[in-house]
């Protein structure tokens, strides 16, 4: 084998461990990339998409949002707040499905639903509080199947859809447990000319 042959050889053992490097560090950034995807989706954010009506006029079908998933590991959820929760627990409900409804009582309040409105015992105190619900349409009744009147256990909460009318929720299938409570929408991301932030109340 002439010097030649030897340069071109080693030219060609040179590149193929170029091309090896650089190949290994791609698969390295693909692995971090995806690995971040998953700890994210986890356990910090991910996306949701409403289907129904059971939240307008706050959402609507088709709404595209980011739930986050982290602010529950640190606090409860709050009277008022929008929550995503797990659906395995209603009769026909997926381990893979979600709901999002409002959070009308926390454990150990009192709910009463009688005549079309909603009544709250805080902490199933004596005092009634009567809820001014600005999320819900003027002049809509909250109606149920039967009177309504329930002491939240502990790690229990009462959800309904801002459309009373027309939502799956609490005064039908019972209170969700605090395990199945995912997280909170925090931000809109279509329809594009309702792209926003929200609170915790999205109002």
């Amino acid at each position: 084998m002439d010097q030649q042959e030897v340069q071109d050889n080693n030219t060609k053992k040179t590149k193929i461990n170029v091309w090896r490097n650089e190949l290994w560090d791609l698969v390295k950034t693909l692995i971090i990339f995806i690995s971040l995807y998953f700890i994210v989706k986890t356990y910090v954010a991910q996306p949701f998409l409403v289907k129904g009506r059971s939240m307008e006029t706050t959402f609507s079908d088709g709404d595209y949002l980011i739930v986050d998933q982290l602010t529950y590991n640190f606090n409860e959820p709050k009277r008022s707040e929008v929550v995503v929760f797990h659906t395995e627990f209603i009769l026909g409900g997926k381990e893979n499905e979600y709901y999002i409804k409002r959070v009308i009582g926390i454990p150990g309040d009192r709910v009463v639903i009688k005549d079309g409105k909603v009544t709250l015992y805080y902490n199933n105190s004596i005092t009634p509080t009567s809820l001014e619900e600005n999320y819900i349409l003027e002049g809509l009744k909250t109606l149920s199947n039967e009177p309504i009147d329930i002491v939240l256990g502990q790690d229990q909460y009462f959800v309904m859809g801002d459309n009373r009318g027309n939502s799956s929720d609490s005064r039908y299938w019972g209170p969700v447990d605090r395990s199945y409570i995912i997280g909170r929408p925090i931000v809109r991301l279509f329809p594009f000319n309702k792209v926003r932030l929200l609170n915790s109340n999205t109002e």
